[in-house]
């Protein structure tokens, strides 16, 4: 059976791959597709890291996705962009892991002792996770796709019926990030500014601080270098980079490796990245309505939740495409 999915940001790509593993034919309708370096779509400009988050809720969507990342890391890291790393997080809004679900999930979780935390710090552990390179692994992806018969026909969709229309497809995988503010007419999707530099540096290991500032720097495969960040500023849709943030990103930086990167100064930063995050209001939208499977809304946890959202997907199309074939036994 056909499905047409609209967008091929990470979550779109994948629900593809999920998608054919089983056998459907799949057609992508996307404004921007891998490559393109607009500022436009969220997925080629993320840090990216595969770090589990305690509070976002979907649990059983971070857990396969972990899952299907580390095996990437493992089977064919230099092709697919994606690599094992030691992962540190720091939070000072909870001093004990009781929120930390995923500290059964990850390998070689420990926790670091209260007196060797940052300044400000009141809780941090270390593991193994992924760090992935969204310029390598996106057409990576296209290309697994393209050997698979998927066909990618660049619109820019003015409806979920004009892709129904282009594709040919009953069922229609809606993955457009914030483009479903029209195309589902959804108002709670808003776009929520970021703003990290690209340095040149051979730190090895992703470190991340959240609670009342969100900090991090995040090693790149096959770069020599790293992504500083960062903010989250929902509403502010200014392409301009903010100079004094870039002074603040690197000072939070600085702070959160503990003198490590004590070296760095602006001018070793190669680019300035300003991007935004398809945020919605309540949280991601995964679910069917009609003959659409609507899966957006990740903020800036795509990568986070992307293959074990894909499987949900495949999941709702299954359901939809069962439906379709008792519907026209009846006829």
């Amino acid at each position: 059976m056909e499905v047409g999915i609209i967008g091929s940001g990470i979550i779109g790509l994948l629900s593809a791959l999920t998608l054919t593993d089983v056998g459907y034919k799949v057609t992508i309708v996307a404004r921007d597709l891998p490559g393109d370096d607009s500022q436009d779509w969220a997925s080629p400009w993320a840090g990216a890291a595969i770090y589990p988050h305690p509070d976002s809720g979907g649990n059983s969507l971070q857990r396969e996705n972990f899952r299907y990342y580390w095996d990437l890391a493992h089977r064919d890291p230099t092709s697919c962009g994606v690599q094992a790393i030691k992962a540190t997080e720091y939070y000072d809004d909870r001093d004990n892991d009781s929120s930390i679900w995923y500290k059964t999930v990850v390998p070689n979780y420990r926790l670091i002792h209260r007196e060797d935390l940052p300044k400000g710090s009141k809780l941090g552990f270390t593991y193994t996770s992924m760090t992935l390179n969204p310029e390598i692994l996106l057409p990576w992806i296209q290309k697994q796709l393209q050997a698979r018969g998927v066909k990618f026909i660049r619109r820019a969709l003015r409806s979920i019926e004009e892709a129904r229309n282009i594709t040919g497809a009953r069922v229609i995988v809606h993955a457009s990030g914030l483009g479903a503010h029209t195309l589902a007419d959804d108002k709670n999707v808003e776009a929520i500014r970021g703003q990290t530099m690209f340095v040149k540096t051979d730190f090895a290991e992703t470190k991340i601080h959240q609670g009342s500032h969100y900090t991090y720097v995040i090693p790149r495969p096959q770069t020599d270098g790293a992504i500083m960040g960062g903010v989250s500023q929902p509403g502010n849709v200014d392409r301009n980079v903010d100079k004094d943030l870039r002074v603040d990103i690197l000072q939070r930086v600085i702070t959160l490796v503990g003198g490590e990167l004590d070296s760095v100064r602006l001018k070793d930063v190669k680019k300035d990245i300003v991007a935004y995050r398809p945020g919605r209001k309540g949280g991601f939208r995964l679910e069917a309505e009609g003959n659409t499977v609507h899966a957006y809304g990740f903020s800036g946890l795509g990568y986070v939740y992307s293959y074990g959202a894909a499987l949900r997907v495949r999941e709702l199309v299954d359901s939809l495409c069962s439906r379709e074939k008792d519907r026209g036994s009846r006829l």
